[in-house]
């Protein structure tokens, strides 16, 4: 697992073994932010990086200067681990949260650019993240909202689904209100 993108560009990163965390392939990671950097100015986003497990997506986030990141994630270890990093590196664009996603999105009213969400993939809810997201009105107008999930599984039944990516065994679904 490495940063591939910005001022960290190449930093490995060695979380510890006993965290809870399947985290994003470097390939499907390059190939999501090769979508997002044509899509956006990073320098003017605001994104909420969900189930953010060791930070993976967020540092990326913030090595490419993206000033507001907040990343949520209900296991202690992986906050800290995260923590640990945005001291080590001097991140303080991003501001993690220990919470459970699904309560934090019941009270979230802060709205977003984009939104990533990279839940286990046996999560029962997986489902209902887009519908939460969207019943909440956590997007600006011309934001997405991605979730990455198992390529066997379809989650393009919510309106506002756009497009699914493959990624060998991974995939990334998105949705939003325009077309990529």
């Amino acid at each position: 697992m490495r940063i591939i993108g910005g001022r960290l560009k190449g930093l490995r990163l060695n979380p510890p073994a006993n965290l809870p965390v399947r985290p994003t392939t470097d390939q499907a990671k390059e190939a999501l932010f090769n979508i997002l950097y044509n899509q956006f100015n990073f320098e003017n986003l605001k994104v909420l990086d969900l189930f953010s497990g060791t930070g993976n997506i967020s540092l990326e986030f913030a090595s490419r200067g993206v000033p507001e990141i907040c990343s949520v994630d209900r296991d202690f270890g992986c906050i800290n681990y995260l923590r640990s990093l945005i001291k080590q590196y001097e991140l303080n664009t991003i501001k993690p949260v220990k919470a459970d996603v699904f309560n934090y999105l019941e009270l979230e009213t802060d709205k977003f650019d984009l939104i990533f969400a990279d839940p286990p993939y046996d999560l029962p809810q997986l489902n209902t993240i887009a519908a939460k997201v969207f019943d909440r009105n956590l997007l600006q107008p011309e934001g997405y909202l991605i979730i990455e999930h198992p390529s066997l599984k379809k989650l393009d039944n919510h309106p506002l689904f756009l497009e699914q990516r493959k990624y060998g065994s991974s995939s990334f679904s998105f949705f939003g209100k325009n077309v990529l």
